[in-house]
Parts: C-alpha cells; structure tokens; sequence
C-alpha cells in the first residue's frame, strides 16, 4: 500500500521531532504494525517512537495541521482491533516509555510510564513485599499503558477488581496537543469531574496515556490452589454459581471446557483429565487460616456438585503448574485451527450456567467448535471460535454465531465485553448495549477533545 501523499509535509516535520532513528516508514516496517491479536489489519504510513510527553504534544499539534490520523500503540496484544490503524495515517508506539518512575511503599503506589510491560511491575513491586493485582494473560507481554486504556481484566479480577480499580492519576496528551494531569496520589479525591476514570478505557480515543499512578497492595501472605475436576460442563458452571452465592471470594476462579483441557494438554502436556467435561482451577489467598478455610469450604462446594477428584496444589512448583494451564488456553486453543476467534462475553455470576448452556447451544446450532474458558467467577467468559477464514461459508456461520453470543450475554443481564474493549471488532454491536443515547453521548465527549478526530479514529463508533 503506497503511503499518503497529504501526509508527506507532517512525516517529515514528525520525524525531526523525534529523530530518524525512532522514526519508521519502509514497507516491511509498516506492515509489522499492521495488526493486533484479531483478524482486523490496515496499514499506517509510519510508525513513531516518542521519548516524552513534550514529543508526543509537538506530535499531535502537527497532526492536527495536516486532519492526519494517530493511533496509539503498546504491545498489539488488543483483542478488539484497537490499535490498528484502520484509517491509516501514523501509529504512534509508546514502548520507549518504559521506566518506573518511584515505588512508594509507605503510601502504596507506583508511578509508571505507558510502556512498561506489566510482569516487570509485578515483579518490582513484589520483591517489596507489595501486589498489583490486574492480571490479564498477556501480563509478560502487554504494556501498562495498554491494560489502562483498555481497561484489562485479569485472573484476579473476583476478589481484587480491573485496571480501573488501580488507577489513580495519569499524564495524558489530548489529541490537540496539551498536556494534562488527573487525579492525586492521595486515597479519595472529590475534585471535579473524575477524568482519570474518563480515560480509563477509552481506548486510546480521547487522549495519549503517558504515565500512570497505581494503586498498590500488600501481597498476601498465603495462597492455596485446587483443580477440581468435573464430567459435566453444567456442573462446573453450577459450582461456580454456588461458590459465590456462599459467600465466598476466592482470589480466582476460572473455567476450561473439555475442548480447551485437551488443547492445552496437546500443547503443554500438564496432566489434565482429557475426558473431564469441564476444570475449574480455584485459588484463595489472605492470611493462611483463612485462606485454607475458604479451599475447605469451596472443596465442600464442588463435591456437593459431584466433582470427580480435586487436585490440590503441595508446592509451589504445582501451584504454578496448575495455572501456566489456564494462561495457555488461548495459545493452545489458536494451534487447533487456522483461524481463532477470542470473545468476552461477560454476565452476573449467578447467570454463569445459564451462558455455558447457552454457548454450547449455538455451536451445535451453526455445526462449529468453540472452546470455553475464563474468568468465571466474575462472570467473564471467552467463547473461542475455532474456524478457517478462508472457508467462507464455515465463516459465515461463525459471524453470526458471535451476534448470537452477544446477544445472549444480553438478554441475560451481561456485556459485550467484559475486559478486551470494542475496538473496530465489536463496533456495530455497541448500541446493542448502550442505545443510541449513549452513543450519542459518547460522542459528544470524544468531539470536545478531539475536534478533528485524529486520534485513533474508526474506533468504537460505526
């Protein structure tokens, strides 16, 4: 794709602004930033590589001269098509911002800039002592700055919330070229309007997230891990239901359906139970006596749903055996068919079964294979699709296979995404969810701080 003329005049002022060695346009090049992890693709004119927020404002004046699209970008490990740059124009790569600016354990935050990679937070932090508990699969490759504006989820999102719930403040450049400061470093802050939350999750459309201020914890000091194992799919959802409905929060609680425990055990050769209709690996923390009277209590729970064995974890070494299952569902799901389909469908917990149910439904309706795995206890479920693109009339049934899982997880209270975002990908369906108004509404805001609409544009709103 041959880049565009009109543009020439900004690329060039661009490149003098951040020099030419963090300044990217070669074909080869272009094509690397073509995508995220979705099927979406479009092809910027060029890439950059700002090393301040100074940079990235002088950026954003010069794109607004030339109406020349900028689309911010971390790792590209979206799963929403959010950082592609379907109106071409300059994608704007963030990964220089990579340092963690102060750790403070006396007052419990950190202050990082956009491109640091999340397992490299929750290391630093950890050797103190301390947690930062958002956890999303892609933690050793996606970027702070990424999860924010998408607003990633996580294993650890029953018991200790999302991204959201973490952060507290941020440097951002609106998409006119202004730097602006949100929130505090205190506990509670009344101010005004809570900006720091209107950027939390936009998805790179209202403003270039520069650095965070996030909220810490201290780590807790006991962990007690459980794979309880289950010949029916429907029994593994109910358990889920009833754990949550006994009052007990575990620190996680995910699900893998028998077409995942078998890919993965293809892929990592775990020892997982390949003709088990569904998993469930379970997880309290805290102080030990209570973390081990909570495994008791969910122990009692998954028997009275009639699980077949529970597996407990003796040793950390089976602790972390027991989850590198659940992280590679979704890398060993995308080696069973050429093409793989990620959804999030998420619903109220106690509607869990009820989706389950529901998901199985259609894939034997449209005659296609999906996997099921997921957060369930906070009613996060990823419905993975595994199809060939190239076969379109398969493709076809699955296009409408994904309508009707969304349109499931609404009719039963739930949301079209509950941690990967809309994106390009999910567009359309958005006004299933939020109405008209709430488009409307939506934007609005992005029209005040966007008037040109450069920044990240096609995103969201058909």
């Amino acid at each position: 794709m041959l880049k565009n003329k009109a543009f020439e005049g900004a690329l060039e002022t661009i490149k003098g602004i951040v020099g030419k060695e963090h300044f990217y346009d070669s074909y080869e090049e272009r094509l690397c930033y073509s995508y995220d992890a979705t099927l979406e693709e479009a092809i910027p004119d060029a890439i950059v590589f700002p090393g301040s927020a100074e940079e990235i404002a002088l950026i954003m004046k010069t794109a607004n001269e030339y109406k020349m699209p900028v689309i911010p970008r971390g790792a590209g490990t979206g799963l929403s098509g959010g950082s592609v740059p379907v109106k071409n124009g300059l994608v704007l790569n963030l990964c220089r911002l990579n340092r963690i600016l102060e750790i403070n354990q006396k007052d419990y935050y950190a202050v990082v800039e956009s491109g640091v990679i999340t397992q490299t937070l929750n290391d630093a932090v950890a050797k103190l002592g301390l947690m930062y508990p958002p956890d999303p699969s892609s933690m050793k490759t996606s970027t702070i700055g990424g999860n924010v504006a998408e607003n990633a989820g996580g294993l650890r999102g029953l018991k200790y919330g999302v991204t959201k719930d973490y952060v507290m403040g941020m440097e951002v450049v609106t998409p006119t070229g202004e730097i602006l400061k949100t929130g505090t470093r205190t506990v509670k802050t009344a101010t005004g309007y809570n900006m720091t939350q209107l950027f939390t999750g936009s998805e790179g459309t209202l403003g270039i997230i520069v650095n965070i201020v996030l909220k810490l914890i201290p780590a807790p000091e006991h962990k007690e891990s459980v794979l309880a194992i289950f010949k029916d799919m429907n029994q593994a959802a109910q358990t889920v239901a009833d754990i949550i409905a006994a009052g007990v929060m575990p620190a996680t609680l995910e699900f893998l359906d028998n077409t995942t425990i078998n890919a993965v055990e293809d892929y990592k050769h775990i020892g997982l139970p390949r003709d088990a209709g569904a998993v469930l690996l379970i997880e309290t923390d805290g102080v030990k006596e209570a973390a081990v009277k909570e495994i008791g209590r969910v122990e009692e729970i998954c028997k009275k749903n009639e699980a077949l064995n529970l597996r407990k974890a003796e040793t950390e070494d089976e602790r972390e055996n027991l989850w590198q299952a659940r992280r590679a569902a979704l890398s060993a799901l995308a080696r069973v068919r050429p093409t793989t389909i990620l959804e999030d469908a998420t619903v109220p917990r106690s509607r869990i079964p009820d989706m389950v149910r529901g998901v199985n439904e259609i894939a034997k309706k449209y005659n296609i294979r999906i996997g099921n795995f997921g957060h369930a206890g906070d009613g996060n479920l990823h419905p993975t699709i595994l199809t060939d693109e190239r076969d379109k009339e398969e493709f076809a049934r699955v296009e409408k296979a994904v309508e009707e899982i969304f349109d499931l997880a609404l009719s039963l209270g739930g949301t079209i995404s509950g941690e990967h975002g809309i994106g390009s990908a999910k567009a359309r369906f958005m006004p299933k969810e939020v109405g008209e108004v709430g488009i409307r509404a939506m934007y609005a805001v992005k029209k005040a701080l966007d008037p040109n609409n450069i920044l990240n544009p096609g995103k969201m709103f058909v």
